[in-house]
């Protein structure tokens, strides 16, 4: 008889134990094991429990191809998260690791495979599953509303008391929260620098672009913009200097308005034109609220009556409300890495090295869509009830995104260089992605290394030719523009292909998630909706239709509960570059790992350096910061 050492680990996280019964059958190349049932003297399977047990064979079995775990209901249905499961051959040998890291649910089979990367499948299938609970982040939606009725219920009896007053409810709002960044907002918001400021480091840094020669309907001229260059000097220098940029809402043209209770709700399609003066940094000198210049679409300026200046500003943030949350937010990364997620599960089985190397990059990014599209964006859901696209807008504008989004835009060396935003100053934003998108770059091009070891073991690897198609040609297939093949040909074009996964899924969705409370909590800054047209007349800008125009208490309550609950740490987060699921086990990709880890620790390192002293300091790239995937 031969007796082989099974340890089985249970996942950490709440829920992950069960009372269920757990059998295990060992495979080999020369038969398998007795079907085992896993019971010691006590508990099994407790949370984060390692447990051991012997399992015996009647003969020996040879090479380990498999481990068959299955689970049975005992009293009542209780499911349970497998981290591994690792076996001692008899007499003592080399123990080997089977990662298993998912949920098995209901009355269940599953098999796993040795840890080691193939990528070629042998005679065992694969059982590839979604990890499709997620009771661990406790994201429900009573959470919103909890905090929504409470802000509500206090801020009402303020407006009460206070119904004489303009922004000190708004203000009093604000003492509710004591974050830094929010309190700076609410201090500088009215100032220009601070504008320009947002426009590189916030929440959608990516629409910034130089402006070679204005465009033809947006008519300023150089007189008009005078007094905010530098002396001596001319807008036409300026714009051959490379110093004037131009952000173009133009994709919010004529994209239908939400009801909001009854009331019409209002949007805009701005365009506005910045200078990086010499002495103040970026800052807007033009603003036009529509796309078509005439009598009743002026052009704003820094030198008009104040008020109005303020409301055309607060115009461009409302449009950049909407880009940010629905376009760089939602569709540039939660959707665009839900077309790796579903590819990955259809194509990849779980011994392949791309599944390993994404799996962690992955982690409840299709939990999350779902709750969002029934939560977020459905016909009766947060964005119906308060931002001004909500219900058809909100699909027509991410239609009219998807169909020109380009594979080279998600690639920020190609990104900036495009938008000619590759001189412009403290845009940490663009210093920040460049060294993460190397370090990551680097990561990829090491364990894919590992594994493929020239150009041809990439094209002739079924699973992965597979895999880009389905990414292509299903993911992509409505984006004529978008410029990914339907096959790769070398090991390049598959690190390129995977470092765009890893970057989106990690750094570029903490740049655009992580601080919109920042910036989002001082609700005139970045208004989710507006209640009144655009002004035709900058005389007639009063502050009283600065205050009809901004979202009331109800919708400014729900900014700030929404943009808290999305932009907040997560509990059980698990940062960049830490991999506690170890998918891998061979020595090679741990190395590249830990490679992987000391760089992004040195950039840890750079970013705080840089920010010390700083009044206000830029870490939403920080690689602490940075979750490992998209979990909200």
């Amino acid at each position: 008889m031969e007796e082989y050492k099974v340890t089985v680990a249970t996942g950490t996280s709440e829920y992950s134990g069960t009372n269920n019964y757990i059998y295990v059958t060992l495979v080999g190349e020369n038969g398998q094991s007795e079907r085992t049932i896993l019971d010691n003297p006590g508990l099994d399977f407790c949370r984060g429990a390692v447990d051991e047990y012997k399992v015996c064979s009647s003969a020996p079995l040879g090479p380990l191809l498999l481990v068959r775990l299955e689970k049975q209901r005992y009293w009542v249905e209780d499911n349970w998260f497998c981290r591994y499961v690792t076996v001692e051959p008899p007499g003592g040998g080399t123990a080997l690791t089977f990662p298993c890291y998912r949920w098995l649910i209901g009355d269940v089979k599953v098999e796993i495979r040795e840890g080691t990367g193939n990528t070629a499948l042998k005679s065992v299938s694969e059982i590839t599953e979604m990890l499709s609970q997620f009771q661990s982040l406790q994201k429900e939606i009573g959470v919103l509303k909890l905090l929504t009725g409470s802000v509500d219920y206090y801020i009402k009896k303020l407006l009460f008391i206070h119904s004489d007053s303009t922004f000190f409810i708004l203000w009093l709002i604000n003492l509710l929260i004591i974050p830094m960044v929010p309190e700076y907002c609410m201090e500088h918001w009215k100032e220009d620098w601070f504008f320009g400021y947002q426009c590189l480091n916030g929440s959608n840094p990516r629409m910034i672009q130089r402006c070679k020669e204005l465009p033809g309907n947006f008519p300023v001229s150089g007189d008009m913009v005078q007094g905010s260059l530098a002396p001596r000097t001319t807008l036409d220098k300026e714009l051959k200097a490379g110093n004037i940029y131009l952000i173009d809402y133009a994709i919010m043209d004529g994209v239908p308005t939400n009801v909001i209770r009854g009331k019409p709700q209002y949007i805009a399609a701005p365009l506005c034109l910045l200078y990086e003066h010499p002495d103040q940094g970026l800052i807007p000198i033009a603003i036009q609220l529509g796309q078509t210049p005439g009598l009743d679409t002026p052009i704003f300026l820094p030198n008009d009556p104040p008020l109005a200046w303020l409301l055309a500003k607060i115009w461009v943030r409302h449009s950049e409300f909407q880009v940010f949350q629905l376009l760089s937010h939602l569709l540039r990364t939660h959707l665009l890495v839900e077309v790796f997620c579903v590819a990955t599960l259809r194509q990849l089985p779980a011994v392949h090295p791309v599944y390993k190397l994404l799996a962690p990059h992955l982690r409840y990014t299709l939990e999350i869509n779902c709750r969002g599209r029934t939560q977020l964006v459905s016909a009766d859901g947060i964005f119906k009830r308060v931002v001004s696209t909500g219900g058809e807008g909100l699909l027509v504008l991410s239609q009219r995104e998807y169909k020109v989004l380009t594979y080279r835009s998600l690639q920020p060396c190609w990104d900036f260089q495009q938008r000619g935003a590759t001189t412009l100053k403290d845009y940490f934003y663009r210093e920040h992605s460049l060294m993460l998108w190397d370090a990551i770059h680097s990561f990829v091009s090491g364990m894919i290394s590992v594994y493929y070891h020239c150009d041809s073991d990439v094209v002739e690897d079924p699973e992965l030719q597979n895999w880009i198609k389905d990414i292509a040609e299903e993911g992509f297939v409505d984006v004529p523009t978008f410029g990914l093949s339907n096959e790769l040909k070398n090991k390049a074009e598959l690190v390129t292909l995977l470092s765009v996964a890893i970057f989106t899924s990690t750094a570029q969705h903490a740049a655009t998630n992580n601080g919109q409370f920042d910036w989002c909590a001082w609700v005139p800054n970045t208004p989710c909706t507006m209640r009144h047209p655009t002004p035709t007349d900058k005389d007639a800008v009063t502050m009283e239709m600065i205050m009809d125009s901004l979202p009331d208490v109800s919708q400014t309550c729900l900014e700030m509960a929404i943009t808290w609950h999305l932009g907040r740490p997560q509990p059980d987060a698990v940062p960049l570059g830490q991999y506690p699921e170890q998918y891998f086990t061979e020595p090679q990709a741990q190395e590249v790992i830990d490679r992987f880890r000391k760089e992004l620790k040195d950039i840890e390192e750079h970013i705080l350096s840089q920010n010390r002293g700083l009044e206000l300091p830029y870490l939403f790239l920080l690689p602490s910061r940075i979750e490992n995937s998209i979990t909200i």
